[in-house]
Order: structure tokens, then sequence, then C-alpha cells
């Protein structure tokens, strides 16, 4: 583990999955388990798909996320340009050598001569795979003379650099390659294509980049997701025809649908109502909005100790970790070789684990700017103290606000359901007993409240519901909140008074 490299290659393509945003927090845990380096790296190969604001988008999300990188676009690039597209001339030259060598061929098969292909291989029922069985009978430098291969470059035809796979015949013909998640892990040579690794447009495709980019930026573990894995051989015959050691592989396992079934999607989320990005993003095309985690509420240390936990466990019961608790026991070993299904409520238990742990100044400094939106200027004693009384019922920071207003502001509705169930023809007239009785208190602590008023309800020989509940009603506009009189302290006797008062105008 000397010297480990790793790196996180997002395409930028659109907004960042939260399954990359896992690959990227399972290399970083990597790297800092072992005094290592984590490199961004910018895969911009294809043009095509490239969305203008998606790097944007993937810098600020882990800059949110609390990841940082020690190499990046623009920063200690030790080994740059960070950016595929600014290397162009150096996959030229890779392509090159892998062409000169034989481990390469040029390929100038148009779309309709590779569609009639496929098609006269599905009229006898084979599938159409460009390798050792199909090449030697198709449009390329192979079966042309090198004279016709320059006459054909020379006018500007177009072409593609396929890599020359494996030859070979038989079933049973396997490779098998390492795996630090999946161990030994086989494939089928015969079913191995001859992909494309350069395109006459200029640009390699990520199975040339990704190869070059790891070797000249000494990547030493390459741990990406699942999908990539069937490129596996291929990468590791490329490694072999440049001559270079691959680095060792690690491949994640999928992010699952809450149901178990297939890949969490952005569908998933819309259908479900959770997120399925870091932030909150606008599709600059069509301008539809999707939700993020960090506009949602969610609190960055919490979203992270989730994601963690999709796939890897520690090997005992702890759940809550610190992103230097998570770097110090993490380990590649102990990485599901399944798939994880996400549980959204899950998510939010991990977020209200994290909040409770916040100390009352910290939560109230994030409620405050509530309050400011809400154009409610309060003292920050009295916010805190309104914290500590609520704060234990809260997932989210907003949710305070739903368990608190009626510290801020007097009810102006009461909930229908329980006044007609709590206000019956003699509440009013009870009450109205009630507000003399509060309106003698001089001493309004929660305390001196709850003596004078049990004694007097005890005095009167009334049940203690039918004068508490509809107190409660008064005060909070439904029969929720922490203890009642420390509610009718807070807000003082003045406004105790005037909610009592409206409670009897507006439901009497």
């Amino acid at each position: 583990m000397n010297n480990v490299r790793v790196r996180f290659a997002p395409s930028p393509t659109g907004p960042l999955h939260i399954g990359g945003v896992r690959t990227a927090l399972y290399n970083y845990l990597f790297a800092k388990k072992h005094n290592g380096t984590f490199v961004l790296r910018i895969e911009d190969t294809d043009q095509t798909r490239y969305v203008a604001n998606a790097e944007k988008y993937i810098v600020d999300a882990m800059e949110w996320c609390g990841i940082p990188f020690d190499e990046a676009p623009g920063k200690n690039e030790k080994f740059g340009p960070y950016r595929q597209s600014e290397r162009k001339e150096i996959y030229k030259q890779y392509a090159d050598q892998l062409i000169e060598s034989g481990h390469a061929y040029y390929a100038f098969d148009t779309a309709e001569e590779l569609d009639a292909e496929r098609k006269k291989a599905e009229a006898n029922k084979e599938p159409f795979i460009y390798n050792h069985t199909t090449r030697e009978n198709l449009n390329n430098s192979l079966t042309l003379s090198k004279e016709e291969v320059a006459s054909k470059i020379a006018a500007g035809e177009k072409y593609v650099a396929r890599f020359k796979m494996y030859d070979t015949d038989f079933e049973n013909d396997i490779l098998t390659a390492s795996d630090l998640i999946r161990k030994d892990v086989s494939f089928k040579l015969f079913l191995l294509d001859d992909k494309v690794l350069y395109k006459s447009d200029g640009m390699p495709t990520y199975h040339l980049a990704n190869i070059v980019d790891d070797h000249l930026m000494e990547i030493s573990h390459v741990i990406r997701g699942e999908e990539w894995l069937p490129s596996l051989p291929l990468h590791i015959a490329l490694y072999n025809a440049l001559g270079w050691d691959a680095p060792e592989f690690a491949h994640l396992p999928l992010i699952l649908k809450p149901v178990g079934k297939g890949k969490l999607s952005k569908r998933d989320g819309d259908k479900l109502g959770f997120p399925v990005f870091p932030l909150e993003y606008t599709n600059q095309k069509d301008g539809e909005v999707s939700r993020g985690y960090r506009e949602d509420g969610y609190l960055p240390d919490a979203f992270i100790n989730m994601l963690a936990m999709l796939g890897w466990n520690p090997g005992t019961d702890q759940e809550i970790f610190s992103l230097e608790e998570l770097a110090k026991e993490f380990s590649l070993e102990r990485v599901s070789k399944s798939g994880a299904k996400f549980s959204p409520e899950k998510t939010n238990w991990f977020n209200q684990q994290y909040l409770q742990q916040k100390s009352t100044t910290e939560v109230a400094a994030l409620f405050s700017s509530i309050l400011t939106e809400k154009g409610i200027s309060s003292d920050s004693t009295y916010v805190e103290t309104v914290i500590e009384l609520v704060k234990e019922r809260a997932v989210f920071v907003k949710d305070l606000w739903d368990l608190s207003d009626y510290f801020f502001a007097n009810p102006t509705e009461f909930d229908a359901k329980a006044s007609k169930k709590q206000w019956k023809e003699t509440t009013s007239p009870l009450m109205l007993e009630v507000l003399a009785v509060l309106s003698s208190i001089e001493d309004f602590s929660s305390e001196n409240i709850e003596t004078i008023l049990k004694e007097w309800i005890t005095s009167k020989e009334i049940g203690f519901g039918k004068v508490m509940q509809p107190l409660r009603l008064s005060l909070v506009g439904a029969l929720k909140g922490p203890h009642l009189f420390d509610i009718a302290a807070m807000i003082g006797k003045e406004a105790t008074i005037q909610r009592i008062e409206y409670a009897i105008e507006k439901l009497g």
C-alpha cells in the first residue's frame, strides 16, 4: 500500500447521481486510510453528451459533501491537465503505438455497413460481434492494403481505431482477472469484441483514455462501479499491449431501488418522493428541476454517513461515523459484492441522528435563517430555549418551524378534529375562569403556573383533561407540543391571556 493513488473520474454529462458520490467517497476513504492521494479527473471525451455546467456541479457537490480532492483541474496538477479534452494529443500517440504494434487497426466501416452485418447475423439467429470471427470480412486495415488505408485516410474518410482482441474459437477459453471485492472474475474470450479506442474526430473513447490517464497519473487502485466490470478484460489486455503494469481493480455494487430490484434512478426518486442527486439541478435544455439532498434539508455529514453504509459495513453494530472515523475503519474487503438497497426511511434516520447530536446553539443558528425568511426577529437565548423543548422530535431543521411556530406567533386557526372533540358547550365558561386564575399569577414561571392551576382544578373537582386540552388548544392551535406550562411561561402572561381570549371568541 505504498504510494496509494486513486481517482474519481466522472463524465460531465449531467447531475452527479448518489451512486457516483458513493464511488468518490469510497475512493477518498481508501486514499485517506492509506495516506494516499485522491484525484479528480474529468472524462469529457464524449463531446456529444457534454453539459456545460456539469463539471461545476460535480465540484460543488463534492465541496458540500466535505470530500476534498488532493489533485484536480486547477489544483496541484502534478500530472495535468486533468480534463481529458485537453489531453487529445497524448491519446493519439498511444493509439498510433497500438496500431504500429499490431494490437489495434483502422476500421472504415460505415454505420450502414455495420447495420447490414447485424441484420445478416440476426437472420441467422446469431449475435453480431466485431472480433476475430468477423473482422476479416469487414472494411478495415486488416483486409485492405497499406496503400488503400493511406488513400482512405488522405481522402478524409471517417475511421476508428479498434483494439484487436483475443483470437479464439473455443467457448471454454477463459480470462480470469482479480478484483479486490469480487476476488477472481472470469470472462469467456470468444464473447469479447474489438472495442473502438480512437475516433476520427480526434477524441479517444473511454477505454483508451482512462487506461492511458491511469498509467500516466500513476493510479495504483481503480475503484469504480460494477457497470465497468465487463470492460475489465479489455482494460487488462490494453495494459498488456502497452507493456504497462495494471493497477488493482475493485468494482463496487450497485445502489438498488427501495424495492430491491434494479438500479436506483431519478424516476424512482420522483415516484417515491426523495432526491437521487446531492444538489438541486436544473436541466439547461428543458428547465426541469431535480431535487437535491442539500436543498431538501439533509445535513452533509448525515448524507455521507448514509452513503458509506450503502454497500459497506464495519463488521460491528456501529452505524454513526464521522468522516475521519470512516477513513480509519474503511476497507474494500468489507464492501459487499451484491447490490445495496436504498432506504429513504434509513436516510431520514441518519439525518435525525446527526441533527440530535448537534448542540442547541448550532441548531438554533441553522433555524435562524428560517425565522429570518418568515420575518421573525427573536432573541437568540429565547430561540435556543425553544430548540431545547422541540429538538428531539425533528428530523430536519425545517421541521422545527412546524414544531415550534406557536412560540413565535399566536395561532389564528385551530385543529378542526381536536376542536370538535375538546371544545364543548361548557368549555368557554370554564376557560373564562381559567383566565381569571392565570391573570392573578404574578410569578409566571412554568412551575408556579402548574402548581396554582392544578390546585385550582383540584379544588373545583374538575377533570384535568377538561382544562388541560382546551388550554393547550388555545396556546398552540393543536394538541401538540412540549410541557404545557413550559409553553405558557415561554410566551409570557400577556400572550397566554390573549390566546385564551381568542380561542373563546373563535371556538366558543
